[in-house]
Protein backbone atom coordinates (compact mmCIF):
# COMPACT_ATOMS: atom_id res chain seq x y z
CA UNK A 1 0.00 0.00 0.00
CA UNK A 2 2.78 2.44 0.86
CA UNK A 3 4.45 1.73 -2.50
CA UNK A 4 1.24 2.66 -4.32
CA UNK A 5 1.15 6.01 -2.54
CA UNK A 6 4.75 6.72 -3.50
CA UNK A 7 4.05 5.85 -7.14
CA UNK A 8 1.08 8.22 -7.18
CA UNK A 9 3.21 10.99 -5.65
CA UNK A 10 6.05 10.44 -8.10
CA UNK A 11 3.78 10.47 -11.12
CA UNK A 12 1.98 13.60 -9.86
CA UNK A 13 5.32 15.29 -9.31
CA UNK A 14 6.40 14.35 -12.83
CA UNK A 15 3.12 15.77 -14.13
CA UNK A 16 3.76 19.02 -12.26
CA UNK A 17 7.25 19.33 -13.76
CA UNK A 18 5.90 18.59 -17.24
CA UNK A 19 3.12 21.17 -16.82
CA UNK A 20 5.63 23.74 -15.59
CA UNK A 21 7.92 23.19 -18.58
CA UNK A 22 5.02 23.25 -21.05
CA UNK A 23 3.60 26.48 -19.62
CA UNK A 24 7.05 28.09 -19.50
CA UNK A 25 7.88 27.09 -23.06
CA UNK A 26 4.54 28.24 -24.43
CA UNK A 27 4.87 31.50 -22.52
CA UNK A 28 8.34 32.17 -23.91
CA UNK A 29 7.12 31.32 -27.41
CA UNK A 30 4.45 33.99 -26.92
CA UNK A 31 7.04 36.50 -25.68
CA UNK A 32 9.36 35.98 -28.63
CA UNK A 33 6.41 36.21 -31.03
CA UNK A 34 5.43 39.53 -29.41
CA UNK A 35 2.02 38.31 -28.24
CA UNK A 36 2.91 39.23 -24.65
CA UNK A 37 5.58 41.42 -23.10
CA UNK A 38 5.87 40.36 -19.46
CA UNK A 39 7.59 37.25 -18.14
CA UNK A 40 5.56 35.02 -15.86
CA UNK A 41 6.75 34.70 -12.30
CA UNK A 42 6.79 31.28 -10.62
CA UNK A 43 3.65 32.21 -8.68
CA UNK A 44 1.73 32.81 -11.89
CA UNK A 45 2.73 29.43 -13.30
CA UNK A 46 1.82 27.77 -9.99
CA UNK A 47 -1.59 29.47 -10.11
CA UNK A 48 -2.18 28.11 -13.62
CA UNK A 49 -1.28 24.60 -12.44
CA UNK A 50 -3.41 25.10 -9.33
CA UNK A 51 -0.76 24.63 -6.65
CA UNK A 52 1.18 26.83 -4.24
CA UNK A 53 4.35 28.40 -5.64
CA UNK A 54 6.43 26.96 -2.79
CA UNK A 55 5.19 23.47 -3.59
CA UNK A 56 5.93 23.99 -7.29
CA UNK A 57 9.48 25.12 -6.53
CA UNK A 58 10.03 22.18 -4.18
CA UNK A 59 8.71 19.64 -6.70
CA UNK A 60 10.82 21.05 -9.55
CA UNK A 61 13.97 20.95 -7.41
CA UNK A 62 13.33 17.44 -6.09
CA UNK A 63 12.39 15.99 -9.49
CA UNK A 64 15.03 17.66 -11.66
CA UNK A 65 17.83 18.67 -9.31
CA UNK A 66 17.46 22.24 -10.58
CA UNK A 67 15.62 25.29 -9.31
CA UNK A 68 12.81 26.66 -11.45
CA UNK A 69 14.97 29.63 -12.46
CA UNK A 70 17.35 27.21 -14.19
CA UNK A 71 14.65 26.38 -16.74
CA UNK A 72 13.83 30.05 -17.27
CA UNK A 73 17.50 30.89 -17.80
CA UNK A 74 18.12 27.91 -20.08
CA UNK A 75 15.23 28.79 -22.37
CA UNK A 76 15.94 32.54 -22.35
CA UNK A 77 19.55 31.86 -23.35
CA UNK A 78 18.42 29.58 -26.16
CA UNK A 79 16.07 32.26 -27.50
CA UNK A 80 18.64 35.02 -27.02
CA UNK A 81 21.21 33.11 -29.06
CA UNK A 82 18.71 32.48 -31.85
CA UNK A 83 17.66 36.13 -31.88
CA UNK A 84 21.24 37.40 -31.81
CA UNK A 85 22.01 35.33 -34.90
CA UNK A 86 19.70 37.71 -36.79
CA UNK A 87 21.93 40.75 -37.12
CA UNK A 88 19.05 42.95 -38.30
CA UNK A 89 17.51 43.01 -34.81
CA UNK A 90 19.17 45.50 -32.44
CA UNK A 91 20.29 44.06 -29.12
CA UNK A 92 17.97 46.48 -27.28
CA UNK A 93 14.96 45.10 -29.16
CA UNK A 94 16.02 41.54 -28.33
CA UNK A 95 16.45 42.49 -24.68
CA UNK A 96 12.95 43.95 -24.53
CA UNK A 97 11.50 40.91 -26.30
CA UNK A 98 12.87 38.83 -23.42
CA UNK A 99 11.61 41.26 -20.73
CA UNK A 100 15.00 42.82 -19.96
CA UNK A 101 16.48 46.26 -20.24
CA UNK A 102 19.72 46.30 -22.27
CA UNK A 103 22.04 46.54 -19.27
CA UNK A 104 20.47 43.64 -17.38
CA UNK A 105 20.23 41.55 -20.55
CA UNK A 106 23.95 42.07 -21.17
CA UNK A 107 24.79 41.10 -17.57
CA UNK A 108 22.51 38.05 -17.74
CA UNK A 109 23.92 36.90 -21.08
CA UNK A 110 27.54 37.40 -20.03
CA UNK A 111 27.00 35.59 -16.72
CA UNK A 112 25.89 32.42 -18.50
CA UNK A 113 27.94 32.55 -21.71
CA UNK A 114 31.08 34.40 -20.66
CA UNK A 115 30.62 36.93 -23.45
CA UNK A 116 28.46 39.94 -24.17
CA UNK A 117 25.59 39.76 -26.66
CA UNK A 118 27.50 41.96 -29.13
CA UNK A 119 30.64 39.81 -28.84
CA UNK A 120 28.54 36.68 -29.28
CA UNK A 121 26.98 38.17 -32.39
CA UNK A 122 30.41 39.15 -33.77
CA UNK A 123 31.74 35.64 -33.18
CA UNK A 124 28.80 34.23 -35.15
CA UNK A 125 29.48 36.63 -38.00
CA UNK A 126 33.17 35.71 -38.12
CA UNK A 127 32.45 31.99 -37.89
CA UNK A 128 34.34 31.44 -34.62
Amino acid sequence: MKTELLDVDVSRNAQIVNQFKLILNNHLDDMVAGRIDKMYEIKEIADIIGIHSGHLSKVIKSETGHHACYFYEERILLEAKKLLADTTSPIGVIARMLDYDVSNFTKFFKKFTGTTPSSFRKSLASGI
